[in-house]
């Protein structure tokens, strides 16, 4: 059998990093051998300046608003963000077509493996089926009624089995966020969800909690717009999060996206419903959609000190300038220089892994995975310098 040996600077495994003097060892079709000493390592050592990392694990991304770049104003908040969005959605199908092509390239290229994927629509599953990247979908729910819930929730079965039919059977049905869903379509989500993983955008502005704690808020600015009777909506008195997360108890893992205005308490909350559901818990961080929409940035040290499983995502062009996962993880180092590069790497890679099930073969270089390996150059002192960039190189 012959074999890949590559050589840097640094080599992250997943967990550490390693100096230089370490070699990672594949075979021809990128499964992992062994990350040996240089000088057990023989001839034919490949040698790149910077540090190589597992490929990148994109939590959380929109692929078919990719037409959407520069087309939303940034700093416009999430009620105008929403609003916008669903106004321009009318593009012309194979303009979108290609710009979902483009930004699965893209995002291959810059060393992503895996991605979260939210489904509105059946427009991405033709790029999946060729794409190299392994790709969980996550049909997004939609209905803030009661009395419609059942008939609404038809359309997301419809979609669900449009996948499923696809081959892509890595799909679950997920609400988009608990101002969007009703208890009635929390219900129907729920007893679907039995062996899934659940994503769900949390708390992403403060008007989500002012909904739940008081009935009031810029929400009901979206709702006349879109013409949504409200009536039946009654506040719990309590954060958004602690009042819809006890309907989703029978997935198996739960992926919250954002957590923007999320608090300690909602934190030890979450935490303590998961472990009573036997869940997995995944908190994901979005920063550079976080500045483009509320200009605001979750209290990453909450997490941290709760030892969260945190992963990134780069949401979606609609909300952003790049589907690169690295300039999440500098936007993050600059923000809160504390965060050490070996915490941001697992939240990339590793941590990733694990919040899509993908863990087994991605997310770290031991042997036997595939996990792709990526090269991030430019680094100074270890840190990731603005010029650092990421590239695929198996």
């Amino acid at each position: 059998m012959r074999y890949r040996k590559f050589k840097a600077d640094f080599i992250f495994d997943g967990r550490k990093i390693s100096g230089e003097d370490k070699v990672l060892i594949t075979n021809e079709e990128g499964l992992i051998e062994a990350i040996v000493n240089e000088a057990d390592a023989g001839d034919n050592v490949q040698t790149f300046k910077g540090l190589l990392s597992p490929g990148f694990i994109n939590c959380h991304c929109h692929l078919e608003l990719s037409h959407m770049k520069n087309v939303i104003e940034t700093g416009t908040g999430l009620v105008d963000f929403l609003i916008t969005v669903v106004g321009k959605r009318g593009f012309e199908k194979g303009f979108i077509a290609e710009a979902i092509i483009a930004a699965d390239a893209e995002m291959y290229e810059n060393g992503i493996v895996a991605v979260g994927d939210i489904c509105n629509t059946t427009d991405t599953i033709s790029t999946k089926l060729k794409s190299k990247i392994n790709y969980y979908n996550f049909i997004e729910a939609i209905g803030f009624s009661e009395e419609r819930a059942a008939v609404l929730f038809e359309r997301f079965q419809h979609l669900y089995k449009d996948f499923i039919t696809a081959g892509l059977s890595n799909t679950s049905i997920v609400p988009h966020a608990p101002y969007t869903i009703s208890g009635a379509m929390f219900k129907l989500i729920n007893d679907l969800s039995v062996g899934k993983i659940i994503s769900v955008h949390n708390q992403e502005t403060r008007a989500e909690d002012e909904l739940y704690r008081e009935n009031s808020g810029d929400f009901f600015r979206l709702y006349r717009h879109l013409n949504i009777d409200t009536k039946f909506f009654q506040a719990h008195n309590k954060s958004s999060l602690q009042s819809y997360l006890p309907l989703l108890n029978k997935a198996k893992a739960l992926l919250l996206i954002h957590n923007t205005f999320t608090t300690q308490t909602d934190i030890e909350f979450a935490v303590e419903q998961a472990r009573a559901n036997k869940q997995d818990l995944s908190w994901c961080f979005c920063p550079n959609a976080n500045l483009y929409i509320e200009n605001q940035l979750p209290d990453i040290k909450l997490f941290i000190n709760d030892n969260c499983n945190i992963v990134l995502g780069t949401d979606s062009y609609s909300s952003n300038y790049s589907l690169n996962l690295l300039n999440e993880i500098k936007t993050l180092q600059n923000h809160f220089p504390f965060l050490e590069t070996e915490r941001l790497l697992q939240w990339a890679t590793s941590n990733g892994a694990a919040a899509l099930g993908v863990y087994e073969n991605s997310g770290s270089f031991e042997k036997g995975k595939r996990p792709g390996i990526v090269l991030i150059n430019n680094l100074q002192h270890k840190k990731f310098s603005e010029s650092s960039a990421a590239k695929r190189i198996l």
